[in-house]
């Protein structure tokens, strides 16, 4: 098959499910996909400010805040900007429950409630070691993702309080928070859409819960070795994992790079 754009998940698949580094062999995989015209997207539950050292990769396609923010180069492909009044009404709701909220805006913010299970998920999933900022400007700027740091019982009170919103987990202590639906996938179509290319040219890489869409998209899908069993069972072919150069074995397997 000849495959013409690769989308990678980012933390736990580009990057060391352990430490966060990126190996030289990933590097050397990305670089020869770049060099033989072979586009190459990132696809991540980050916010935009947050994919620097991916963007010293040479990768200008960004899928972020787990599909609801599209950028290439300057040029926003899709965006889902959420409803201001929604915004604030889960602000103040949150605040009174002292539950953590992020907003996913180009940068990334918090609502300042801190506690032991969010900094070990912002660890999990983005590869934080400390607390992001808070700024007032989050509730007059333009929102892709709002993001809930709950166990099940917590995420209850909400569901219930917002009947109109959508509450979905995607972490053991994370869910997000939809005015609409968001998705790796939907991202994806809107991204080879704009560059005309089939989803049967596609090629996807992914470890997480909320990379399963994506692989069942593309037409050929790839789980970690590290990847969690659900990701594991969909997928069209399980790698090695992120530390043993799972990205670099799959691509010389299918003779892709």
């Amino acid at each position: 098959m000849n495959y013409k754009i690769v989308f990678f998940d980012v933390d736990g698949t580009i990057t060391h499910h352990e430490n966060g580094s990126i190996s030289h062999k990933t590097k050397e995989a990305i670089y020869t996909l770049k060099n033989k015209g072979i586009k190459v997207v990132a696809a991540t539950g980050r916010p935009l400010s947050l994919c620097n050292e991916i963007r010293e990769l040479g990768i200008d396609t960004f899928i972020t805040a787990n599909g609801g923010y599209v950028k290439h180069n300057n040029e926003v492909i899709h965006k889902n900007t959420m409803d201001r009044k929604i915004i604030q009404d889960v602000f103040e709701f949150a605040q009174k429950e002292k539950d953590a909220l992020s907003f996913y805006t180009e940068e990334f913010t918090m609502n300042g409630i801190k506690n032991q299970n969010t900094l070990k998920a912002l660890k999990e999933t983005l590869s934080l070691n400390e607390y992001p900022g808070t700024t007032e400007r989050t509730l007059i700027e333009d929102v892709f993702l709002m993001c809930l740091f709950a166990n099940d019982e917590s995420a209850e009170k909400y569901v219930s309080r917002f009947p109109d919103l959508t509450f979905r987990r995607w972490h053991p202590f994370v869910l997000s928070v939809l005015q609409e639906d968001i998705s790796k996938s939907l991202a994806i179509k809107k991204t080879l859409e704009y560059f005309n290319i089939d989803k049967t040219e596609a090629v996807a890489f992914g470890d997480g819960e909320n990379d399963i869409d994506m692989l069942e998209i593309a037409g050929l899908g790839i789980a970690m070795g590290n990847g969690n069993d659900k990701v594991k069972r969909i997928a069209d072919f399980v790698t090695k994992k992120s530390n043993e150069d799972g990205i670099y074995f799959a691509l010389k397997k299918y003779r892709i790079i």
